[in-house]
């Protein structure tokens, strides 16, 4: 007698309404087994040798939601439809001119009708106000465009695609800066971005010292009237005459950036220094933008596949004193996981040839973990003390070394990815933190992916695996009422109950719940940022975090979250406090409300 995979009814729904390949009335996968076997088969059948074997591997990772392969996998793999298996993308650079823009708009239409979501650096139009000499027009500003975007992926959503997930990021220094910091104050504007802030170190020192702060745009050739700076603008091979168009003070605008966030839990808000000099790709990229959920920096066209090691499925034993997470199986499964990622690859289809060239160019992928809040409560560890860190940091040291030694594995087997450099690549700020053993393999063999490892964040396909925890966050409420969104827009609703409650339950039915389990809304913002800050150092591309924050949170200890973030050698940060702007995704069925946070919502995720 075989086991039902599916604890709990969403799961089953969950599968049955994103992930099961049917045509029409003909259904393909007539169980979650048959799912498993046909995205085995399909990332098997790109081995040049050895496919029933590798099946048979790639089957045994995915069994009991070991492994969970981003959503566009698991949906797309093997069904032979033209389809993307890539979640996040990054778009190209928006030329300044009407052509460019619209280029861009089609673009971005084209990935998202596939399937995947898109990002977007709007640094590159000018300004609200200024001229376009070569029309004679006045340009209306990167906002006024982004509602072109926001309209179409209103549109896309209407003829039935795939919910569309857009991130719109602005320099710190662009003259429409603070346009873009309100922009979302109005609950009907821009709804289908996140948006974030590119804040450059220039910036952060300036804010430190109270010091006036240049906004600036680069000229167009011709002779500018005013002063004149040098940077790196996005989209530029290098440093740039820019005009200088006004000046304001850098605390104010720090200010304001953070009354905007404190009021409607955005503009989030990216360390872009920090994340270019961290970049494996420094010698040939500079990064300005990001995936729609912030894990993936990625260039202009780049792409990058997702999976997550479910921790859950790890523990021995839990609710004991001998619990114990199993680190040499979550070693292999990564190395596995790690293999059908990297076939991705080679079995998706791309949107635009100028992704594909990028995705076979680098071979990124993003392989993290998700299900640690219920994995630290099975093991009886405090989400919000030390313990809990070091367990959690030593789980994601064991995925990223293990990734990193099976790519260098296959880099021999195959080869290396193309774009490499060997000498600058092994000088990489990332690179140099890994075991002196792994960084002389690469020097050797190479390496056959420039980025590996990356937490995302998971809503769906948590749900998928009986409703555990989502990526590194705590659970939001260990009972609470979900909207899902269906294939025909509605929403549905659904009593959940988090899978570690549920088993702590089926062993002590009433007993009081001990002290570790702990939701989102128990911990301070410090714990949040200090699991974050333990997992970066094992993660070569970024984090998808948000921070929950109560309603009445005073804003002066708000604003010192970022601050911390931003000393704690973070990439990036996001907030959510309640607001009547964002509203309800989750409802707590035992105390108050509970507000998903908005880059993490069911339409707002990775998966």
């Amino acid at each position: 007698m075989t086991t039902d995979p599916f604890e709990i009814e969403i799961s089953r729904h969950i599968w049955n309404a994103k992930y099961r390949f049917r045509d029409a009335d003909a259904v393909h996968d007539a169980r979650i087994e048959d799912t498993w076997r046909r995205i085995a088969r399909a990332l098997a059948s790109v081995e040049p040798t050895d496919k029933e074997r590798w099946e048979q591997r790639f089957y045994e990772a995915l069994e009991g939601f070991r492994f969970l392969p981003g959503g566009r996998i698991q949906a797309g793999a093997g069904t032979g439809r033209r389809v993307t298996l890539f979640n996040c993308f990054v778009m190209g650079t928006v030329e300044d001119s009407m052509d460019g823009i619209f280029d861009a708009l089609k673009e971005g239409a084209l990935t998202m009708q596939q399937g995947g979501g898109v990002g977007y650096d709007f640094s590159t139009l000018r300004p609200q106000g200024a001229s376009a000499r070569s029309v004679g027009a006045v340009a209306s500003g990167p906002v006024s465009f982004m509602q072109i975007w926001d309209s179409m992926c209103a549109t896309l959503l209407s003829t039935g695609a795939r919910r569309g997930a857009m991130m719109a990021t602005l320099r710190c220094d662009h003259p429409d800066i603070e346009d873009f910091i309100e922009a979302k104050r109005d609950p009907h504007r821009l709804r289908h971005f996140n948006v974030s802030v590119l804040v450059s170190d220039a910036f952060m020192e300036a804010v430190r010292r109270d010091v006036d702060w240049e906004l600036v745009f680069p000229t167009d050739g011709a002779a500018p009237d005013g002063e004149v700076v040098s940077r790196r603008w996005s989209g530029t091979s290098g440093p740039v005459p820019c005009r200088v168009h006004r000046r304001v003070r850098a605390r104010a605008l720090w200010e304001q950036l953070m009354r905007a966030t404190y009021d409607c839990a955005e503009p989030g808000v990216l360390f872009i220094d920090r994340i270019n000099a961290a970049n494996n790709l420094h010698y040939r990229e500079h990064i300005s933008a990001t995936n729609p959920c912030g894990e993936l920096p990625l260039p202009p066209y780049g792409a990058c596949d997702l999976g997550s090691i479910n921790l859950t499925a790890f523990v021995r034993e839990p609710f004991t004193p001998a619990a114990r997470l199993d680190l040499e199986a979550i070693a292999a499964t990564a190395a596995t996981a790690t293999r059908m990622m990297d076939n991705v690859i080679d079995l998706s289809q791309f949107p635009l040839a100028a992704q594909a060239e990028q995705a076979h160019g680098t071979r990124r992928i993003g392989l993290g973990f998700t299900g640690l809040a219920d994995t630290l409560i099975m093991l009886a560890l405090h989400y919000g003390e030390p313990p809990a860190r070091d367990l959690a940091a030593t789980a994601m040291r064991t995925i990223c070394e293990s990734a990193y030694r099976t790519s260098i594995a296959l880099a021999r087997e195959k080869e290396p990815f193309p774009f490499l450099e060997r000498a600058a690549h092994l000088e990489g700020a990332f690179v140099r933190t890994l075991p002196a053993e792994i960084r002389d393999a690469i020097r050797v063999h190479g390496i056959r992916n420039s980025h590996l490892t990356a937490i995302a964040p998971t809503g769906t396909i948590s749900l998928l695996a009986n409703n555990i925890s989502s990526g590194l966050e705590p659970v939001y409420a260990f009972r609470h009422t979900r909207k899902v969104l269906e294939l025909d827009g509605t929403y549905s609703e659904h009593e959940l109950a988090d899978l570690a409650w549920r088993r702590w339950r089926a062993r002590h039915g009433d007993a009081p719940l001990p002290r570790t389990f702990v939701s989102a809304a128990d911990l301070a913002p410090g714990a949040h940022l200090a699991m974050q800050a333990a997992l970066q150092p094992y993660v070569d591309s970024s984090i998808s975090k948000t921070i929950n924050v109560p309603a009445n949170f005073p804003f002066a200890s708000f604003k010192d979250i970022y601050q911390q973030a931003y000393d704690l050698g973070l990439k990036g940060c996001t907030t959510f406090r309640p607001n009547p702007v964002t509203g309800a995704i989750l409802t707590s069925s035992e105390e108050a409300a509970v507000l998903a946070p908005h880059c993490c919502n069911v339409e707002r995720e990775a998966d």
